[in-house]
Order: C-alpha cells, then sequence, then structure tokens
C-alpha cells in the first residue's frame, strides 16, 4: 500500500490530500480486525505492507514523478494498492503500471465517468483521467460501474473510446461483467451512495452500496495487478464513517489481490 496525498486538480472542493493517513489511522485504530471476508490477515507483514506516501512536485513533473515512482515500485513484482489523493492520480499511475504490463482491462467504480476532454481550463482535471488513459491507449478495455451523471459531452467521449458502462439505474450484481486480466481497479467513493459515504467531496444521491461493491470485487475470477481508492475527503466525513468505509475497501481489495 503506498499513498499520493495529491488534490491539486480537484474542482469543487480540496481535502482528498489528506485521506492516506485518515484511512491508515481507521485502518489501525483497534475498532475492526485486519482480516478481510476472504480470510486475509493483512496483519501478517509477509503479505501486506504500507510503503508510506510518495513525494512527489506539483503539476506535470509531479504526474511524472509518480510514473516513475509507480514503475520503481513495480519492478520486483509487488502488487500496489494507491491511496489517494483524488480521481487525477490515476492517469500517471497507470502510465506506470502499463510500461510494466502492457496494456492492461480496467474495472472503474464511480458516479462519474471522468471523460471530459478538458476541465476547468486543464486536461490534468480529476474530471479528465480516463480520457487522457484512453487517448493513451493505456487500458485495452474500461468498464465503468455506477456511472450516473452522464452528459452529452461525456457519452460522446464514451462512445470515441469504446468504453463499457454499467450506469447506476442499471446495475445488478449478477451480471457477468466480461473482464479479463490483468485487471487494474479504480475505486471512487463517489460510486456510493452518499448515505455510506459522506466524506466525500461530490454528494450524488442513488449510488451504490457497500455491499454492491464488495460482492463484485469478490467475484472477479481474473488477475488483479493494481488498484486505487480515490476522492475520500476527511473534511467532509462524519464520525470517520467514510474513512472506516475506504478501510474496509483496502482489506477487500487487497485481500482479493493477495
Amino acid at each position: 500500500m503506498i499513498g499520493i496525498e495529491s488534490d491539486e486538480f480537484s474542482t469543487f472542493l480540496k481535502g482528498c490530500a489528506k485521506a492516506p493517513d485518515k484511512i491508515r489511522e481507521v485502518l489501525h485504530c483497534g475498532a475492526a480486525n485486519l482480516c478481510s471476508e476472504l480470510g486475509v490477515d493483512l496483519g501478517d507483514k509477509h503479505l501486506f505492507s504500507d510503503l508510506g506516501n510518495l513525494s512527489f512536485r506539483s503539476g506535470q513533473k509531479g504526474f511524472d514523478q509518480i510514473t516513475n515512482g509507480i514503475v520503481e515500485l513495480l519492478e520486483d513484482g509487488t502488487r500496489l494498492l494507491i491511496l489517494g489523493g483524488d480521481h487525477a492520480i490515476t492517469y500517471p499511475v497507470l502510465k506506470g503500471f502499463h510500461e510494466k504490463f502492457g496494456k492492461l482491462s480496467v474495472l472503474h467504480f464511480d458516479a462519474h465517468a471522468d471523460l471530459y476532454d478538458e476541465f476547468d481550463g486543464t486536461r490534468l482535471s480529476h474530471a479528465c483521467p480516463f480520457a487522457r488513459i484512453m487517448e493513451e491507449n493505456l487500458a485495452t478495455d474500461l468498464l465503468q460501474v455506477g456511472i450516473r451523471t452522464l452528459n452529452d459531452h461525456q457519452k460522446q467521449q464514451a462512445e470515441r473510446f469504446n468504453v463499457r458502462m454499467i450506469e447506476a439505474r442499471e446495475f445488478n450484481r449478477e451480471v457477468d461483467f466480461g473482464l479479463s486480466g490483468p485487471l487494474y481497479i479504480s475505486l471512487d467513493l463517489d460510486v456510493l451512495d452518499p448515505a455510506f459515504a459522506p466524506g466525500i467531496s461530490h454528494h450524488e444521491p442513488g449510488g451504490l452500496s457497500v455491499r454492491d461493491v464488495i460482492d463484485v470485487i469478490q467475484k472477479i475470477d481474473v488477475p488483479i495487478v493494481g488498484a486505487d481508492i480515490v476522492e475520500y475527503n476527511p473534511k467532509r466525513d462524519l464520525f470517520d464513517m467514510t474513512a472506516m468505509v475506504a478501510a474496509k475497501f483496502v482489506k477487500e481489495l487487497a485481500g482479493k489481490m493477495i
């Protein structure tokens, strides 16, 4: 596990840069143990380790540092779980994974498609990472789950990039998602209904439940080589509810990857 403390390219609200350390705090607070539902104990240091936070600068140079850092960490076959940060980090992270694995399949949980060509005058916004990822052919297949904010521009972008999409109104846990490996999972916490995750910057009612997402993760039957959990904003949280949800996802994603 490694943290990337970045919300430089967030719109509307800042705060996601504080997420990695808050998730760690709750993960180890003693309110729950470190076992995943599949029986993997993250307390076993032979299986799971926390590498701290990645250091990087701002802007494009910072993105390049993130990519280089990910490449170095992947060299020895380590599987990485990344704690964001906002969703902008997924673009430089996936560039690093692409160097290691070639093209990847990506499973993307989110309320938003994040396919804008540019947003608020920048192409690096957290509203744009999957446009950059698909432009640069970093993913052979992109499946987006939980989307419920599509506008005409993002519909056109999805068609342009042949994105597969299961909107929140169509979601069914029993559907065969047709995933292939190697697989990277990008989990934006605002895929959840705000009732389950108030600590996010962009509340979008009508989302999935925590159980919905866990069930999808547990049914995956292809190799998962990496994952990120992004867009937790501690400034908006209530009684650490969302931090605990993020910690739960750490256990279930890491347990499944192991």
